[in-house]
């Protein structure tokens, strides 16, 4: 292979291969954080995982940003929207956290991936980003689908399942003022703020909450961190490689994850209303990423944590 035009191809071709292995493996490490967080909260308090969560994420993110070699990255033009910013992602941390206490991990997880519908719902009057009928008719059928998982008035909802709503209504905020952040900053200033703002938020809660764990429980605490920042830091590498519009759809692969390890965890089965609503939701949702792809070229994706 020596024409130069065919090189380039091949390239491009192996680069974004490799994108979507990493995305891949990003939600699989997030459904694996899921699982955990969901394990961790049968036993221990809420708060505490949440907390160190956000403890460990940041050390992690510190030896891997290394912000003293690289001052530049410390530098926001916009601390309030960082702020505000981080606050909404350790809300939506907390939500999760509490709905998988009484939730499975594909029933939180089905209403989690409204967030899609959210952000191009209000991406409007916020961001500019104004849509279409067609994706008007997404958005509403994927909340159809959201309906479907709940079951409101047909005896199957539980309360938990408004936690997982509260946790994508705020998820879908996190990346409103994610995509308003990245007009001025990088990618590892974001996660650097975001994990910054989680540990000074829930550092003060963790000596109320604390419980002295077990040594493998302590080991899976400074886990969840740790899977959140390494999933974070993949997705980072895979859209520097891939076009965000070729990456988002195996977003909705954490599904499948979720659902097999809440079987091999937790002996949990899918009941057929959340294997029906959760088809809706991921139809209506690759349908949105095609429509968002052909008119403007690009999705700006919506990252599972």
């Amino acid at each position: 292979m020596t024409d130069p035009t065919q090189i380039q191809q091949y390239e491009q071709r192996r680069q974004r291969l490799i994108g979507i292995g990493l995305m891949t493996v990003a939600v699989l490490l997030f459904a694996v954080l899921d699982a955990t967080a969901k394990y961790l909260g049968g036993h221990l308090d809420t708060l505490q995982v949440v907390a160190m969560r956000f403890v460990t994420a940041f050390f992690v993110a510190l030896i891997f940003s290394n912000p003293i070699l690289r001052p530049g990255m410390l530098r926001t033009a916009r601390p309030g929207l960082q702020l505000v910013r981080g606050l909404f992602l350790v809300s939506t941390t907390i939500c999760n956290f509490f709905a998988f206490r009484y939730l499975q991990l594909d029933e939180a997880l089905a209403i989690l991936f409204a967030t899609p519908f959210l952000v191009a719902a209000v991406a409007g009057p916020i961001l500019g980003e104004w849509i279409g009928w067609r994706r008007w008719t997404a958005i509403g059928v994927g909340f159809a689908g959201v309906l479907v998982v709940i079951r409101p008035g047909l005896g199957g909802m539980q309360w938990a399942a408004l936690i997982s709503v509260g946790a994508a209504i705020f998820y879908a905020a996190y990346a409103i003022a994610t995509r308003m952040a990245m007009r001025h900053e990088s990618s590892e200033t974001t996660l650097f703020y975001a994990n910054l703002v989680g540990l000074l938020t829930m550092l003060p809660v963790l000596p109320f909450v604390w419980t002295t764990p077990s040594p493998l429980d302590f080991v899976m605490l400074v886990g969840v961190g740790a899977l959140g920042t390494l999933g974070h830091f993949l997705l980072i590498l895979a859209h520097r490689r891939t076009p965000a519009s070729t990456l988002s759809p195996f977003m909705y692969t954490q599904l499948i994850w979720a659902t097999a390890l809440g079987y091999l965890v937790f002996n949990d089965v899918p009941n057929r209303w959340t294997l029906i609503g959760a088809g809706i939701v991921v139809a209506s949702g690759l349908y949105l990423l095609y429509r968002e792809q052909k008119v403007r070229g690009a999705v700006a994706p919506v990252a599972p944590r």
